[in-house]
C-alpha cells in the first residue's frame, strides 16, 4: 500500500467526519435537551440539500450563497415541528414519541419522492469547485475542505451559544431538570422549540455544504442518519464535544477500513461503536 493512498484516506476520512460531526451535533442537542431521537433528521438534511439545489437552478444561487437561507428554512422547520408534533407527544409514552418522528420521517421522504421523484441530482459546478494539492500525490476536494471548515466553524458557534450565552444556559437547565428550569422562571416550552430549531439548522448548514458535491435524492438522508445516530451514541447522548471528536473517528474509521476492507466500511464502523459502548456504554464523553 502506497504512503499516499494511506494518507488520502486519512485525510477524506477527516473531512468526511467533521461533516458527520455537525449532522450529530443537531441531534444530540435535541436529545439532550428533550429526551426525544429525531428519527426524521435526516430527512431534514434532504430538504436543505434540495432547498440548494433548487435556488441553484431557479435562481443561479450557488449552494454556499444560499447556505444561510437553508440554516434559516431548517430552523424554522426545527420549530414548527416542535409546536406541531413533538409538543403533543411530550406527555405521551416513549413509543408515541419514537412513532411521531418515525412517522414524520416516512412522510417527508415520501413527498419529497412525489414532487421530485427518485432521480438523482447533483450541483455540476459551484463556487466550491476544484481540488487542491496537499502534498504530492495527495488531493483535497474544494467542496468537502469547505464543508468541513463550515462543519468546524458551526460546531463552534454552537458551543459557545451554549457555553457563553443566556439561551445556551436556559437550554442546560432544561436539559438538567425541566420543572426545576420552569420554577426558576424559564420558558422551558420556548427552550424545547428553539432546541429544535438550532438542531435542525444545524442539518440545513451541513446540507447546503454537501450539496456543493454529493448527489440529491430523495432517501439520501437515511444514509447520514444512521451514521448520526451511531456518532451519538458513541460520542454519548446530548454531549456536543462527544459528538463532535466521535463523527471525526467515524470518518477516519469508515475510510481506513473502505481503503482495505471496502465491502466491511460500515460493518468495522459499526464493531468499533459496538466495542465502545460495551466498555464503556455511556459513549466517550456521556454523563450517564
Amino acid at each position: 500500500m502506497q504512503p499516499e493512498a494511506l494518507a488520502q484516506a486519512m485525510l477524506n476520512g477527516l473531512l468526511m467526519g467533521l461533516v458527520y460531526s455537525l449532522i450529530a451535533l443537531g441531534l444530540t442537542l435535541i436529545y439532550g435537551v428533550m429526551d426525544i431521537v429525531n428519527f426524521a433528521h435526516g430527512e431534514f438534511l434532504m430538504i436543505s440539500m434540495y432547498t440548494a439545489y433548487w435556488l441553484y437552478v431557479l435562481f443561479a444561487m450557488d449552494p454556499l450563497v444560499s447556505l444561510p437561507i437553508c440554516a434559516l428554512l431548517l430552523f424554522m422547520i426545527g420549530v414548527l415541528t416542535h409546536k406541531l408534533i413533538i409538543s403533543r407527544v411530550l406527555a405521551a409514552p416513549m413509543s408515541a414519541q419514537i412513532f411521531a418522528t418515525f412517522g414524520l420521517m416516512v412522510f417527508l421522504q415520501a413527498t419529497a419522492q412525489f414532487l421530485w421523484t427518485a432521480n438523482y441530482r447533483l450541483i455540476q459546478v459551484s463556487l466550491a469547485s476544484g481540488r487542491l494539492e496537499v502534498f504530492k500525490g495527495v488531493f483535497v476536494g474544494t467542496p468537502q475542505l469547505l464543508a468541513s471548515v463550515g462543519a468546524i466553524v458551526a460546531t463552534a458557534f454552537i458551543y459557545w451559544l451554549i457555553a457563553r450565552t443566556e439561551t445556551g444556559r436556559a437550554l442546560e437547565a432544561t436539559a438538567e431538570d425541566k420543572e426545576a428550569a420552569a420554577l426558576m422562571g424559564i420558558n422551558t416550552d420556548r427552550v424545547f422549540a428553539i432546541a429544535w430549531g438550532i438542531g435542525a439548522a444545524c442539518v440545513g448548514i451541513a446540507g447546503a455544504l454537501l450539496a456543493t458535491y454529493y448527489y440529491i435524492f430523495p432517501n439520501v438522508g437515511s444514509i447520514f442518519a444512521l451514521t448520526a445516530f451511531v456518532t451519538v451514541a458513541l460520542g454519548g447522548f446530548g454531549s456536543i464535544s462527544g459528538a463532535f471528536v466521535a463523527g471525526i473517528l467515524i470518518g477516519l474509521v469508515e475510510n481506513w477500513a473502505g481503503l482495505f476492507l471496502p465491502a466491511f466500511k460500515y460493518a468495522i464502523v459499526l464493531l468499533v461503536y459496538l466495542t465502545v459502548v460495551l466498555i464503556r456504554p455511556q459513549g466517550l464523553f456521556g454523563k450517564w
